[in-house]
């Protein structure tokens, strides 16, 4: 309890802005129904930002962050929102992890040699994380916390001795996608299987902590460079790579070295089901990696060469990252043809891993397959990218209010113009994955083989068909009328677009288009290119017909001969192959004539084929064959004439994805009551609900009001059991979060400030060096509430004035069929502290502890809880000082934010000066007075 002792200093100083949330269940006595909402463990602030906390026990504040590899930042006045817990017992507490910079200095000892010989390694397996995009961490700006005490044990780590200089540790091994493959328009799954490889390099030295990562997604050709200073918990690189979902993550040898694997070590224990591989450090090249960036980098995107040049790390770890993802794909990029960008952290609020978790933005804790998570309810998207974005910006919300603005002004346009709406939603449905059709397009394999050839095939049908969506979606969009919208439009009028799909249609047949079953899109990529182009390839599509047409006179013959209702299918596994649907009493003895192998039965279906059938279909694979290489060399000379085009398609790609998520918002407020959120230094919700908690209920939740200022900026929760506070804890946080994003908000009205980092607190214990201080720091500038057991934390409103008291109304009913009382909940936020004392001793009574236990327990609270009453009692002087308090902070909000006229404001103004005088006791007012 020595972090209580703190309390006071805290709430002293506080003066800042921010936001925290905290719960308490109490030490002894489980609270299943704050319990459900929040599980993980605690996390630390390695930034340097004010903190909006929600958690156990835990404070926000600023601590001073880094730069480079040295160079400190000045502290700025970010914004905190936090949700904080107080542990149940030591036995729940999760590690301790202590705020820190890194040391200045660089490294003279990095081993970072330039080496153009290739890295011979293994072929990698896939593993899955917790969570999955891309993420940047915030280093100066605003937290929200949020703590509970029920904290699950960190993930065992599965990685051996690794004596080479190459070796790699997997628990669970399997080969990477490589090719292109289809993902349903209508329905995109969020538990997509990871693609993400992922290089990490840390200095050495002076500049140990100062981290360099680069990532590549296979289905996307996008290489994300960061590079920032992290502390000794490393909380910053893990949050950024469980946010990244990787396949694979890639280190140098040296990070397994003695006095160098605490990194090696948490990252291992947190991934424990990702491959990982070690490479020797001189791959870890940043002349190279600066190379392969001028080499590749799309011109669209060069100004990256500015922003990397002197950041040696990410470099590094590009080197290595692109040279191993050659090896592994046994291809290469074609120049000038990746987007390449440096992501920083000042554009994103960071919420870190362990508070993703807590809050279920985009996994359910129970069960990982279930939608009832942040992702769930807001997820209408259409395609695999809109799935992506909408993932990407719940993890990391946007902190610049001005293009969250622009992303609601987009949304309101949506709700408003029905045409627009559903216009839209039409096009964007029809739409592929565009990302991973660019990844496959940029990519040059080194060998041709059949699949090689089918897929540059398939993929040339795929950009035809995503190509003669553009005049639609322009066609949708022509009469919008906010900024964003109408950017987007103007971006669709790229020449390029045309001038790709001329070039198309001069090779590839106008009617051939993606289409759905494999036979039919097999019969789109035979005769795709058009006649008279290639002789023999005209011949070889012609004996592929004719075969085609044996097979199906064959098993029309065969139906004749045998009086059977035979009919021809196709698989992409068996080809062509016999199917029937007959009951076996109609067969002759029951059984098919015996020239027919290969049976399967499923109900009254029987597949089989025949000797004959078999010889067939492999002369009409071989003649495919024929097919595919030729139609490969055209497209191949095709796809090389529109190459200095493609970049297009990164604007066609990023309008399509963010089209599609505001089209979810505008979706989601179809659905329910949304409004959309304000943005002022006030946060205020009035009748706001729980969104997940509404899907999950089908029906509308209690719904409850929020108000916090710099003058009320700490507001103790109280309540029994169950009663609602970690669930009303999490309501806020999630509203925040919807805010930031760009999505209206569950309330009838809402106002937010903008918070640059998100934690939860869950099971803290009492180290005094470690948590106590990273605590102070979370909350020492937060809106903080603070849900707690300890009903004596209620009386320090009477030392502070910044504190206010809000609890969750229960009712006791008498039921007259067991005459005993029950609590009856209303999940209803009101003023004060709770009336309902000891709940943990009612609890107590009604199991099986021995009366003497409960008797004696209860001798000991009166005798205490008469202690603190007499300590704690408030004096006429400690009124005033909060009367005054508050009326100079309502002032203030006053001046800042009010919009009423001169008459309104004057009426406003008596009423505060009649509730200033009424909060006084009797005995002032009459000195005052006189």
């Amino acid at each position: 309890m020595r972090r209580w002792a703190a309390v006071g200093a805290i709430l002293g100083e506080c003066g800042g802005r921010g936001l925290v949330f905290v719960t308490e269940p109490p030490p002894t006595v489980p609270d299943p129904g704050d319990a459900a909402m929040s599980r993980g463990g605690s996390e630390t602030n390695a930034c340097g930002r004010p903190v909006v906390s929600a958690a156990s026990g835990s404070y926000t504040g600023r601590c001073s962050s880094t730069s480079g590899l040295g160079g400190r930042v000045e502290e700025l006045p970010r914004y905190t929102l936090g949700l904080l817990q107080t542990p149940r017992s030591a036995a729940d507490s999760t590690g301790d992890l202590s705020s820190g910079g890194v040391r200045p200095g660089s490294s003279s000892g990095a081993g970072l040699a330039a080496s153009s010989s290739r890295v011979k390694l293994p072929v990698p397996g896939r593993g899955e994380s917790y969570l999955g995009d891309r993420s940047s961490c915030a280093e100066n700006g605003s937290m929200l916390n949020f703590t509970s005490s029920s904290a699950q044990g960190l993930n065992s780590t599965c990685i051996g001795k690794l004596p080479l200089s190459t070796s790699r540790s997997i628990c669970r091994s399997r080969t990477p996608h490589m090719g292109y493959s289809v993902t349903s328009s209508s329905a995109v799954s969020v538990h997509t299987a990871a693609s993400v490889i992922v290089a990490v390099v840390e200095g050495r030295g002076l500049a140990r902590g100062e981290v360099g990562m680069a990532s590549i997604d296979l289905k996307n050709p996008e290489v994300i460079l960061s590079q920032f200073a992290d502390n000794t918990t490393y909380a910053k690189v893990i949050t950024k790579l469980k946010i990244l979902t990787p396949l694979e993550i890639i280190m140098p040898n040296t990070a397994c070295d003695a006095g160098n694997t605490k990194l090696f070590g948490l990252i291992t224990e947190h991934f424990k089901n990702v491959t990982f591989t070690t490479v020797q450090r001189k791959y870890f090249n940043e002349t190279k990696g600066l190379e392969y960036i001028e080499q590749l980098c799309a011109s669209e995107f060069s100004t990256i060469f500015m922003e990397v040049q002197s950041k040696y790390y990410c470099l590094a770890a590009a080197a290595a990252l692109l040279k191993y993802v050659e090896f592994i794909q046994n291809s290469v990029y074609a120049p000038k043809s990746l987007k390449v960008r440096f992501q920083g952290s000042e554009k994103t609020a960071m919420i870190d891993s362990s508070s993703a978790q807590n809050l279920e933005l985009v996994t359910n804790n129970r069960d990982s397959r279930n939608g009832h998570t942040l992702f769930g309810v807001l997820n209408y998207t259409k395609t695999p990218g809109g799935s992506r974005r909408l993932r990407s910006n719940i993890l990391e919300p946007l902190v610049d209010a001005e293009t969250i603005n622009t992303r609601l002004d987009c949304v309101q346009e949506l709700l408003q113009d029905e045409e627009l709406f559903f216009g839209l939603q039409a096009v964007i449905s029809k739409f592929l994955d565009t990302e991973q059709l660019l990844s496959v397009l940029v990519q040059i394999p080194k060998q041709d083989t059949v699949k090689t050839a089918e897929s540059k095939i398939t993929n040339l049908i795929y950009l035809k068909h995503t190509l003669e969506l553009v005049e639609p979606l322009k066609a949708a969009l022509r009469s919008c009328n906010t900024p964003l919208l109408k950017a987007y439009y103007s971006s669709l009028e790229d020449r390029r677009f045309g001038i790709i799909l001329e070039k198309i249609t001069t090779v590839i047949n106008d009617d051939t288009r993606y289409t759905k079953g494999c036979l039919s899109m097999r019969t789109q990529k035979c005769y795709a290119v058009k006649p008279n182009i290639n002789e023999f390839l005209d011949i070889a599509r012609r004996t592929y017909t004719e075969i085609v047409d044996d097979i199906a006179g064959m098993i029309t013959q065969l139906a004749e001969k045998y009086n059977l209702p035979m009919k021809t299918s196709f698989s992409s596994a068996r080809g062509f192959f016999i199917q029937m649907n007959a009951d076996c009493s109609t067969l002759p003895s029951g059984q098919l004539p015996s020239e027919f192998t290969k049976i399967t039965k499923m109900k009254n279906t029987y597949s089989f084929t025949s000797a004959d059938l078999i010889k067939m279909n492999e002369r009409c694979q071989e003649s495919l064959r024929e097919i595919y290489h030729m139609t490969y060399l055209i497209v191949c000379k095709l796809l090389n004439e529109i190459y200095e085009h493609i970049h297009c398609l990164y604007k066609l790609s990023d309008t399509v994805s963010m089209l599609d998520m505001l089209l979810s918002f505008a979706h989601v407020c179809t659905v329910s009551d949304y409004v959309r959120p304000e943005f002022t230094d006030t946060l205020a919700i009035k009748q706001g609900w729980h969104p997940i908690l509404e899907k999950i209920a089908m029906e509308k939740p209690v719904s409850n009001n929020t108000y916090l200022t710099e003058g009320s900026n700490f507001l103790i929760i109280t309540g029994p059991n169950m009663s609602g506070k970690s669930t009303y804890l999490k309501q806020i946080a999630l509203c925040q979060i919807m805010a930031q994003i760009g999505s209206y908000v569950p309330a009838e009205y809402c106002s937010f400030r903008i918070a640059e980092q998100i934690f939860t607190r869950i099971g803290m214990d009492d180290d005094i060096e470690t948590n106590a201080s990273t605590f102070m720091k979370e909350m020492k500038e937060a809106f903080t509430l603070f849900a707690t057991h300890f009903l004596e934390l209620c009386h320090i409103d009477a030392l502070y004035p910044n504190v206010e008291n809000y609890h969750f109304e229960v009712q006791h009913v008498r039921s007259s069929a067991i005459k005993k009382e029950k609590i009856a909940y209303t999940y209803t936020l009101s003023k004060g502290y709770t009336e309902e004392k000891n709940y943990g001793l009612k609890a107590a009574e009604v199991s099986s502890l021995p009366p003497s236990i409960i008797l004696d327990a209860k001798e000991i609270t009166n005798h205490i809880a008469k202690q603190i009453l007499h300590q704690q009692k408030s004096t006429p002087e400690v009124m005033k000082r909060r009367a005054v308090y508050h009326l100079a902070m309502r002032l203030v909000q006053t001046a800042r934010n009010s919009r009423l006229d001169s008459d309104s404001l004057r009426i406003y103004l008596k009423g505060l000066k009649k509730k200033y005088k009424a909060s006084f006791p009797a005995s002032e007012q009459n000195d005052e007075q006189q």
